[in-house]
């Protein structure tokens, strides 16, 4: 019987008070438990009213609370609930938490005592989230969902039932079993997909590895912002992955900013330092008025950086610090800037291996590489190549504002091709295959007759690669293997053919750089071209004297 404010109360018959022992934990209700009057009876008391029903049967109640300023409110309540339940034990934690709205603070005090907590099996367990803060019962949520506290979930409810008096409320049991909640399971399965069907580009890709890595480049994508590096061959998808990537984050509003995408082979001397990092007006020739830089543009999005090898050593030891304390000096400014963007770089080199020769900084890779995701070429994906011939069909009806469609005939011969073929510009290959095929074929349907011309497109374009005679790559002949000219694409030959032109005629890389960049090193106030050619030299394994010699038949 209970006897509050003169008024008698029986008290709930504790059935099952001894078979298992029920203890709660919950914060301290600063507010609603609050008092010290007999008024405080008059009004809904969370904490007390654990203790006023037959199921649960709470026998102990693990108070928290913040800091020393409600040790006393806390005797009162253990005091209340002691006085309907005699048989009660209620401890009191105190945390070192000074703002009970920091979640760090709040996270790691609820952390600590949760970690040092003596847990039986003979116990049943609850957590009372109806108390504290909303910070608080996040992070009791958290640890409750991450099994830091083997309990189900206790909430505590105001009830105007007239047979009961004010402060009794009602309860409710929350069991957090995975098997009452598949719906909501089966929810997070299809976000998951989704996420990956949007790394993916929606394609239905069946490569098992490819499908492995692209779950955990979404898990990365989604938890973390430190740099990622995608490495692969010319035409895997690199910088597709980087923008869809960012699409992804955009979509869960982790980041606000914009996709800032560049190629370094395109970046040299002061047009790499001013295009990353911006220049005051004046600072060299043709700076004729200030500009951002593209870190700056990046500001709470994401700096895709492709072909990074192809930056020069100055420019890496200048993004090194801007990635590491998001601050970075324009060309001629007085002040730092800051940005605050994620980095994702793009690379078809070996990174190691340029560091060991000194081409690359090791302490960059080491900042970039933490998420490194390597993309397999087309050649190593070949049950993917039907389902990407089926999005790239469909890509090209949208662009040409058509459906198009095949015939049986040329569908099963060009994949009877393309299964064999070496596909040395990966998907680029593939997607302009594509497209010459659905662009010419009369009312776009792609027949058999359409499928023989391209195949003979596409070994008069990669004669060098599919039929080995280096036709027009005189010079190029001389230094690579037929391996490495196999292998590679028609473009880059022919432009190294006319790299090693220039080598041949030139006694040193001073004198090859100038000759190779004669208009833009006017536009200039200094330059190093040198470096370029070297480098260049060395993503084809070449040396300059050595290679010049073998020209020169020397």
């Amino acid at each position: 019987m209970w006897n509050i404010g003169g008024i008698n109360i029986q008290a709930p018959v504790q059935k099952n008070e001894c078979a298992r022992r029920q203890v709660v934990s919950g914060f301290l209700g600063t507010f609603k438990d609050s008092g010290m009057e007999s008024s405080r009876w008059d009004g809904w008391r969370p904490t007390i009213s654990l203790f006023s029903h037959e199921k649960p049967a709470i026998q102990k109640l693990e108070l928290l609370i913040a800091n020393g300023a409600h040790r006393k409110l806390a005797e009162c309540v253990a005091a209340d609930v002691q006085s309907i339940r005699p048989s009660a034990q209620v401890d009191i934690h105190q945390l070192s938490i000074t703002d009970p709205w920091s979640f760090v603070q709040v996270y790691a005090g609820l952390h600590g005592f949760a970690k040092a907590y003596q847990f039986e099996e003979d116990t049943d367990y609850f957590v009372h989230l109806t108390t504290g803060t909303h910070v608080f019962k996040i992070c009791l949520f958290l640890l409750l969902e991450a099994r830091y506290f083997p309990a189900r979930i206790v909430e505590s409810f105001a009830n105007n039932d007239p047979s009961h008096p004010a402060w009794h409320g009602r309860l409710e049991v929350i069991d957090l079993d995975l098997a009452a909640y598949d719906q909501l399971a089966q929810r997070f399965s299809m976000e998951r997909l989704d996420s990956q069907g949007l790394l993916k580009g929606g394609i239905e890709t069946r490569n098992a590895a490819f499908n492995t890595l692209i779950g955990r480049m979404e898990k990365v994508a989604l938890a973390s912002s430190a740099p990622i590096l995608l490495s692969g061959p010319t035409g895997a998808g690199k910088s597709l992955l980087a923008k869809r990537i960012f699409e992804l984050r955009k979509r869960r509003h982790l980041v606000n900013g914009q996709f800032v995408e560049v190629n370094c082979t395109t970046l040299r001397g002061d047009n790499a330092m001013s295009a990353l990092f911006g220049h005051k007006k004046g600072v060299f020739t043709g700076a004729v008025s200030d500009r951002a830089g593209l870190l700056n543009e990046a500001d709470k999005g994401i700096l895709f950086l492709d072909e990074i090898a192809e930056l020069g050593l100055d420019e890496q030891a200048m993004l090194l610090r801007a990635i590491e304390d998001k601050r970075f000096r324009a060309l001629g400014a007085e002040k730092e800037i800051g940005s605050d963007f994620q980095l994702i770089c793009g690379s078809n080199q070996n990174l190691k291996a340029q560091a060991a020769q000194g081409l690359f900084r090791s302490d960059l890779l080491a900042r970039i590489n933490l998420w490194d995701f390597t993309l397999p070429g087309l050649k190593d994906r070949r049950e993917d190549i039907e389902p990407n011939l089926i999005f790239e069909t469909e890509r090209v009806s949208q662009q040409l504002g058509a459906r198009v469609s095949w015939s049986a005939q040329a569908m099963q011969r060009f994949l009877e091709f393309a299964l064999g073929a070496p596909w040395p510009g990966n998907f680029r290959d593939l997607s302009s295959a594509v497209t010459r095929m659905a662009t010419l074929a009369n009312g776009h349907r792609i027949t058999l007759e359409d499928v023989q011309q391209e195949l003979v497109q596409i070994e008069r374009d990669h004669a060098v690669n599919l039929n080995g005679d280096g036709r027009g790559l005189t010079l190029v002949r001389k230094v690579l293997s037929p391996e490495k000219i196999g292998s590679s694409e028609l473009l880059d030959l022919k432009t190294l053919e006319a790299v090693l032109e220039v080598v041949m005629d030139c006694g040193n890389m001073a004198e090859a750089g100038r000759k190779l960049f004669a208009f833009s090193r006017l536009q200039k106030a200094s330059s190093n071209d040198s470096d370029w050619v070297r480098k260049y030299l060395v993503r084809w394994d070449l040396k300059y004297q050595a290679c010049r010699n073998r020209l020169r038949n020397l």
